[in-house]
């Protein structure tokens, strides 16, 4: 039996550096590929998966998207408000656990898109997830085909869906795409302050509880002007090849 995931957490308060000079007076979340806002791509992604509620947290240029989301109803928008300090992805995280709960929940960069192919990425990914061996499932996007990434890759995928990070001087096939499932174990003990995501995956995968599955699909790393303009062009050839 699937997870059914009821809650959602967009990360939107950073602060768009390399996306300069774009995010000079908008937030990143709020710079459009292909027409839309990067995130009204992922809450329309979330609302087709079934997921109901998504709190997002802000920081930067704040009341631009909570103006922006104030009518949008599905998924229901709920705020966690970090204008007094920017907390970092396990910061923000943390911060938001009362609006969170006690169930798994997602947890997606407002700049992670995909061209899909095939069933929903983030359908397959609560089927995957098994709270009793997994702390958290993380969504990987194959380092070689990915849009806008230049990287070594992040992680080596075991056999048994464990993760491995990649060590240093090697290459990884594997890049996480922003996306995850975590349990309230996961941020079970954490400071109080700004922290990394990267501080609860590592202990969860010394205690073996870190797991990830393949994206199908493009994955597109919308990093930066340059990214964006190629995700643009990779979005409208795709269009076009697709339409009747």
């Amino acid at each position: 039996m699937s997870l059914r995931l009821d809650k959602a957490f967009v990360l939107a308060a950073g602060l768009g550096t390399r996306m300069k000079p774009l995010t000079d007076r908008l937030p990143k979340p709020m710079v459009a590929l292909a027409g839309r806002p990067l995130l009204d791509h992922v809450l329309e992604r979330i609302a087709a998966a079934g997921i109901g509620e998504a709190v997002v947290n802000v920081h930067y240029l704040a009341d631009a998207i909570e103006l922006h989301l104030r009518h949008r109803r599905h998924p229901q928008i709920v705020i966690s408000d970090e204008r007094d300090r920017l907390l970092d992805t396990g910061g923000g995280v943390a911060k938001a656990m009362p609006l969170l709960g006690a169930k798994p929940f997602l947890i997606h960069n407002s700049d992670s898109v995909w061209i899909e192919v095939g069933a929903s990425n983030l359908r397959h990914l609560a089927e995957t997830m098994d709270e009793q061996r997994m702390d958290a499932l993380l969504l990987l996007a194959d380092r070689a085909t990915s849009l806008g990434y230049s990287g070594r890759g992040d992680f080596h995928l075991e056999a048994d869906g464990r993760l491995r990070r990649v060590a240093k001087g090697e290459m990884a096939d594997l890049v996480f795409a922003g996306v995850s499932i975590a349990t309230a174990r996961l941020m079970r003990d954490v400071p109080d302050g700004p922290f990394s995501l990267n501080r609860v995956w590592d202990r969860a995968m010394a205690e073996g509880r870190l797991f990830g599955v393949r994206l199908t699909g493009t994955w597109m790393h919308v990093g930066d002007p340059a990214a964006l303009a190629a995700a643009e062009a990779l979005i409208a050839r795709d269009a076009g090849e697709t339409t009747p």
